[in-house]
């Protein structure tokens, strides 16, 4: 781990004419000028013990030593032209002293930039940046970027929950060839914010709706034409479909609040039952950093209780899988709210035969309250293109033994559809499990809507 001493040396990159302070609890060290004004920041190193982070997140072709590892990041002010070379020279000077690499390899330097200039054009702009965005207005916060998988990054998931409560929205600019991992994707969802992808022929567009877009009245809006009609950006629409799948487990469980009450057991099993090993990882951020532990998880929920929790884990590099998990206090006890994807090559098939089975056993020894399994044509890798994906197919969905109570067993068995549900668990008291296809028929969208009618619950949540 980077001693004082070590990090010193990085932050005289700049000279001594730069300070130096710390935020975020201590967890960011940050270049400034004279006024406060941020030019470099220097994150806390994270010690990862979990093999292929490095490889998701930046490429296949990145070497990372063998676990456990420390890492960093490095951020530049991009409004500032000096501050780029600067932050190079802050991670060189520690990869000097300290071993390792840095990434991208033709960034690090050991060489003193001098920011004088720089300072005056940070001073100039007058803009009162608390949130160390690259742009700041009225109603919107925007961070570029530009590396090969943007992750949901605890320094960004700081941003975006800053951005939240100032009720401000999140932008980010990216190029054409940056993807999202999955936790970023499900927390960018919704309006106000947007995942804005640079394109030469069209200028931006959405890279997750692909509505062209442009920079109007300090945010990021959709062009319309005379009719008040959008347009999506041709490169977003004319990409082949895909060919490899992506399954996906979207369930929760609900437990009685007790001291013996350890979570994560339901993803472990979940995970188990379709990959036939343990999660390899969890961390509340991205890279995932700490070992599989459910008792870790469950200490950390607990400290945190009555808050949400919410957390990420991740699979061998193997076989690509991610889940995303949030654990809250309800109002009959602890509720985990679980969605695990995981990916498959064109010459791989999902298992579908573990679905019923996993259902069964989370019915009968997690307290499961529902569970719905989608197919997708979508990347092996998990990771999030700028361009038009296949939405999942429903492939089934199970209720769980209260609410069929609840319902009633007579009623909740005899859905409007040609379906016929699976008993789970006692004759008496069991949960349903409805099948509704092998993920090719989008028809399976229709029969699952009229069975949330007939049962008066929201499958798809």
């Amino acid at each position: 781990m980077p001693d004082s001493w070590a990090v010193l040396a990085g932050l005289y990159a700049g000279g001594p004419e730069l300070q130096a302070s710390s935020g975020h609890d201590g967890a960011v060290i940050q270049l400034h000028t004279a006024d406060g004004r941020p030019l470099v920041s220097l994150e806390a190193p994270l010690l990862v013990h979990v093999a292929g982070e490095a490889e998701r997140l930046l490429g296949g072709e990145v070497k990372a030593p063998p676990v456990p590892y420390w890492w960093s990041e490095v951020r530049a002010s991009t409004a500032v032209p000096e501050a780029g070379p600067l932050a190079g020279s802050v991670a060189g000077r520690l990869t000097a002293l300290l071993g390792g690499s840095v990434w991208p390899a033709e960034a690090a330097t050991t060489d003193v930039v001098r920011t004088a200039t720089a300072a005056e054009a940070v001073a100039a702009t007058g803009d009162d940046d608390a949130l160390t965005v690259d742009v700041l207005t009225d109603s919107t916060a925007v961070v570029l970027a530009d590396r090969p998988v943007l992750a949901l990054t605890a320094w960004l998931s700081a941003i975006l929950r800053k951005v939240t409560d100032a009720g401000l929205a999140l932008h980010i600019v990216t190029p054409a060839h940056v993807r999202l991992s999955l936790p970023l994707r499900t927390a960018l969802a919704g309006a106000p914010n947007r995942w804005v992808v640079q394109d030469p022929e069209c200028g931006y567009y959405d890279g997750l709706s692909g509505a062209v877009l442009h920079w109007q009245h300090g945010t990021f809006t959709p062009v319309v034409d005379e009719a008040g009609e959008r347009s999506a950006a041709k490169v977003f629409t004319e990409n082949a479909p895909a060919t490899e799948r992506q399954l996906g487990v979207a369930f929760r469980v609900t437990h009685r609040p007790d001291d013996s009450l350890v979570l994560g057991r339901s993803l472990e099993a979940a995970w188990a039952a379709l990959t036939g090993a343990a999660p390899a990882g969890w961390g509340t951020a991205e890279p995932v950093n700490l070992r599989w532990s459910t008792g870790q998880l469950t200490d950390l929920a607990r400290g945190r209780a009555p808050e949400p929790t919410h957390l990420l884990a991740v699979g061998h590099p193997d076989r690509p899988a991610i889940a995303t998990h949030r654990v809250t206090r309800t109002p009959d006890g602890v509720a985990e709210d679980i969605t695990l994807t995981l990916g498959y090559g064109e010459d791989e098939a999902p298992p579908l035969d573990a679905i019923e089975p996993l259902a069964r056993a989370l019915a009968a020894e997690h307290g499961l309250t529902s569970m719905l399994v989608t197919l997708r044509r979508a990347r092996r890798d998990l990771a999030v293109p700028p361009h038009f994906e296949a939405p999942p197919i429903p492939v089934s969905f199970t209720l769980g033994a209260d609410d069929v109570h609840t319902i009633g067993l007579d009623h909740a068995r005899r859905p409007p559809v040609e379906l016929r549900p699976v008993p789970l668990g006692p004759t008496a008291r069991p949960a349903l499990y409805y099948p509704l296809g092998d993920g090719t028929d989008a028809q399976a969208w229709t029969v699952l809507q009229q069975l949330g009618t007939h049962l008066q619950v929201d499958p798809a949540n």
